[in-house]
Protein backbone atom coordinates (compact mmCIF):
# COMPACT_ATOMS: atom_id res chain seq x y z
CA UNK A 1 0.00 0.00 0.00
CA UNK A 2 1.42 3.45 -0.98
CA UNK A 3 -0.29 6.50 0.55
CA UNK A 4 0.33 10.24 -1.21
CA UNK A 5 0.55 13.34 0.60
CA UNK A 6 0.10 16.63 -1.51
CA UNK A 7 1.00 19.66 -0.47
CA UNK A 8 1.87 23.66 -1.43
CA UNK A 9 -1.98 24.09 -3.43
CA UNK A 10 -3.07 28.13 -2.70
CA UNK A 11 -4.38 31.43 -4.15
CA UNK A 12 -2.07 33.05 -6.47
CA UNK A 13 -2.41 35.89 -8.89
CA UNK A 14 -1.44 34.99 -12.99
CA UNK A 15 2.13 35.03 -13.48
CA UNK A 16 2.38 34.19 -9.80
CA UNK A 17 4.65 30.66 -9.43
CA UNK A 18 3.88 27.72 -6.69
CA UNK A 19 5.60 24.22 -5.46
CA UNK A 20 3.40 21.41 -5.65
CA UNK A 21 4.82 18.28 -3.30
CA UNK A 22 3.85 15.12 -3.28
CA UNK A 23 4.99 12.27 -0.65
CA UNK A 24 5.11 8.32 -0.91
CA UNK A 25 4.69 6.64 2.37
CA UNK A 26 3.36 3.27 3.51
CA UNK A 27 4.66 -0.57 2.89
CA UNK A 28 5.84 -0.48 -0.10
CA UNK A 29 9.06 -2.09 -2.21
CA UNK A 30 9.44 1.31 -4.74
CA UNK A 31 7.57 3.34 -6.54
CA UNK A 32 8.27 3.38 -10.27
CA UNK A 33 6.58 6.23 -12.00
CA UNK A 34 5.27 9.19 -10.72
CA UNK A 35 3.20 12.59 -11.91
CA UNK A 36 0.95 14.82 -11.37
CA UNK A 37 -2.43 15.32 -13.26
CA UNK A 38 -5.68 18.22 -12.87
CA UNK A 39 -9.01 18.25 -13.28
CA UNK A 40 -10.52 21.99 -13.75
CA UNK A 41 -14.20 22.30 -12.79
CA UNK A 42 -16.35 20.51 -15.01
CA UNK A 43 -13.88 18.82 -16.97
CA UNK A 44 -12.33 15.41 -17.22
CA UNK A 45 -9.01 15.22 -15.27
CA UNK A 46 -6.17 15.07 -17.43
CA UNK A 47 -1.77 14.73 -17.36
CA UNK A 48 0.38 17.56 -16.34
CA UNK A 49 3.78 16.31 -16.06
CA UNK A 50 5.59 12.52 -15.25
CA UNK A 51 9.06 11.37 -14.30
CA UNK A 52 10.03 7.80 -14.81
CA UNK A 53 11.97 5.56 -13.11
CA UNK A 54 15.15 6.99 -15.45
CA UNK A 55 14.56 10.32 -14.63
CA UNK A 56 13.03 10.61 -18.12
CA UNK A 57 10.14 13.76 -18.11
CA UNK A 58 6.93 14.21 -19.91
CA UNK A 59 5.20 17.69 -20.49
CA UNK A 60 1.24 18.29 -21.55
CA UNK A 61 1.77 20.65 -24.03
CA UNK A 62 -0.29 23.25 -21.71
CA UNK A 63 2.55 23.76 -19.26
CA UNK A 64 5.57 23.18 -21.31
CA UNK A 65 8.69 25.62 -20.39
CA UNK A 66 6.24 26.99 -17.35
CA UNK A 67 6.16 24.00 -15.05
CA UNK A 68 8.87 21.68 -13.80
CA UNK A 69 8.25 18.27 -12.51
CA UNK A 70 11.46 16.50 -10.31
CA UNK A 71 12.21 13.91 -7.66
CA UNK A 72 13.78 12.93 -4.64
CA UNK A 73 13.85 8.87 -5.10
CA UNK A 74 15.66 8.89 -1.64
CA UNK A 75 12.39 10.57 -0.22
CA UNK A 76 9.97 9.12 -2.48
CA UNK A 77 8.67 12.45 -2.79
CA UNK A 78 8.06 14.38 -6.37
CA UNK A 79 7.92 18.06 -7.17
CA UNK A 80 5.99 20.42 -9.78
CA UNK A 81 7.22 24.07 -9.73
CA UNK A 82 4.57 26.03 -11.56
CA UNK A 83 5.79 29.27 -13.23
CA UNK A 84 4.24 31.87 -14.94
CA UNK A 85 0.69 30.52 -13.60
CA UNK A 86 -2.53 31.22 -15.56
CA UNK A 87 -6.17 31.25 -14.75
CA UNK A 88 -6.66 28.40 -16.97
CA UNK A 89 -4.55 26.35 -14.70
CA UNK A 90 -6.58 26.25 -12.36
CA UNK A 91 -7.95 23.26 -10.86
CA UNK A 92 -7.28 20.47 -8.43
CA UNK A 93 -4.08 18.71 -8.94
CA UNK A 94 -3.30 15.16 -7.74
CA UNK A 95 -0.17 13.31 -7.40
CA UNK A 96 -0.03 9.66 -8.71
CA UNK A 97 1.97 7.01 -8.62
CA UNK A 98 2.49 3.14 -9.59
CA UNK A 99 3.83 0.68 -7.33
CA UNK A 100 4.83 -2.78 -8.30
CA UNK A 101 1.62 -2.22 -11.40
CA UNK A 102 -0.68 -0.74 -9.17
CA UNK A 103 -1.77 3.08 -9.49
CA UNK A 104 -2.05 5.19 -6.36
CA UNK A 105 -3.94 8.66 -6.37
CA UNK A 106 -3.61 11.43 -3.83
CA UNK A 107 -6.27 13.01 -2.47
CA UNK A 108 -5.50 15.92 -4.58
CA UNK A 109 -4.53 19.79 -3.63
CA UNK A 110 -6.40 23.31 -5.26
CA UNK A 111 -4.90 25.65 -7.06
CA UNK A 112 -6.48 29.05 -7.79
CA UNK A 113 -5.07 31.09 -10.09
CA UNK A 114 -6.86 34.96 -10.15
CA UNK A 115 -6.42 36.92 -12.83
Amino acid sequence: QVQLVESGGGLVQAGGSLRLSCAASGNFVSVNTMGWYRQAPGKQREVVATVFNDGATDYAESVKGRFTISRDSAKNTVYLQMNSLKPEDTAVYYCRAISVGILYWGQGTLVTVSS
